[in-house]
């Protein structure tokens, strides 16, 4: 036995006692537990389709080679030639796979996530850039299916915004969208310049992985809630009511607030999945600051200072510093086709985890 069987072998064994345990009556009554089997169980899942088809690729190998070594008609063994060289191939592409899919996935990838985008250096540019960036993001979900919830947002005053907040709810779109954590660069002529000079800008991306219930306890007691008029777009009833609410952790001091939504209570339940997130993220920092230092492509640091990407409009080029990768499709890109980037940092950090001594 192959040691790539032998280790999908042991995942089958989770992965039956995992069915087994999801629906026992002891585990349905802890909700908590439930969901994380759950989510193991979604995940293994993938896992056992690629193990069947490598077990039957291995059986028919074998059958295949047993009709060379016993089989003496020719027809018969040219069949049986032709097969396995075939088989062979498909067993080459399958173990690159397994061996992909055998790497510990970060547990908060398959988790919806929340956005923020600051216009940075630049003024009313940066923050018309800030809605470039928001823009190119929404086409992207579009093209994965996922939902975008406004949380929060402050128009900039020539365009774009000075701060965005939404969420992204779709399967692993933290395991996507962390790559975009980081300081994102454009030069191009902005147009509020009557000059013609190309000048350079910038926009921070924070992505943060939604903090369920389940991840973190906040206590009604701990938070300070304030209630205030919206502002913005939304007609009347948006500036004359005080549905705004602004949230305040007192033991951290972190602050979360929500205007999206006419409803009080709906703003603050959005409020309060972001300052969930946020406190989450704190611990999970610390996780982060560990590994940075190691993997270059691992962009969800606590440094959020790092300048990660160049959008250079002239050229029309985009370069992603952390691989050296650039492309030329600047105008596909800005349109929400960033999944050749992403893509390319996930083969990049892939490997960087193989290095690292993953043996198998």
């Amino acid at each position: 036995m192959s040691d790539l069987l032998s280790k999908l072998e042991e995942i089958k064994i989770r992965f039956d006692n995992v069915t087994t345990l999801i629906t026992d009556p002891e585990i349905l009554a802890d909700m908590s537990r439930y969901v994380k089997l759950n989510k193991e169980y979604k995940d293994l899942e993938e896992m056992m389709e690629v193990y069947y088809e490598y077990k039957s690729i291995l059986d028919n190998q074998a059958s295949s080679k047993r009709i060379l070594q016993e089989e003496k008609d020719e027809e018969f063994r040219e069949m049986a030639k032709l097969e396995l060289e075939e088989l062979t191939e498909r067993r080459s592409a399958i173990e690159e796979k397994i061996k992909i899919l055998l790497i510990p996935q970060d547990p908060e990838d398959a988790k919806n996530c929340v956005v923020e985008i600051r216009g940075g250096t630049g003024g009313d540019e940066a923050s018309i850039f800030a809605g470039d960036l928001y823009r190119m993001y929404v086409k992207f979900c579009e093209t994965k299916n996922w939902k975008i919830e406004p949380v929060d947002q402050t128009e900039g005053t020539a365009g774009g915004y000075k701060e965005i907040i939404f969420n992204i709810i779709g399967r692993n779109a933290y395991g996507v969208m962390k790559y975009e954590s980081g300081v994102h660069r454009v030069q191009r002529v902005p147009q509020t310049e009557t000059q013609g000079r190309v000048h350079t800008s910038a926009a921070s991306v924070v992505v943060l992985p939604e903090a369920e219930e389940f991840d973190v306890e906040v206590k009604e007691s701990d938070l300070r809630v304030d209630s205030y008029c919206s502002s913005g777009p939304g007609g009347q009833s948006v500036n004359t009511t005080y549905s705004a609410i602004r949230l305040t952790h007192i033991p951290t001091g972190i602050v979360a607030q929500c205007q999206d939504q006419k409803s009080k209570l709906k703003n603050y339940d959005k409020a309060l999945s972001v300052l969930r997130s946020r406190i989450y993220e704190m611990e999970l920092q610390k996780h982060l600051e560990e590994i940075s230092s190691k993997r270059k492509t691992m962009v969800s640091t606590g440094d959020r200072s790092a300048k990660i990407r160049t959008y250079n409009f002239p050229q029309g080029r985009v370069t992603d510093h952390r691989i050296g990768l650039t492309l030329y499709n600047l105008s596909n890109i800005m349109n929400g086709d960033i999944s050749e980037i992403i893509d390319a940092l996930q083969v990049a950090e892939n490997a960087e985890k193989m290095k690292e001594g993953i043996r198998l």
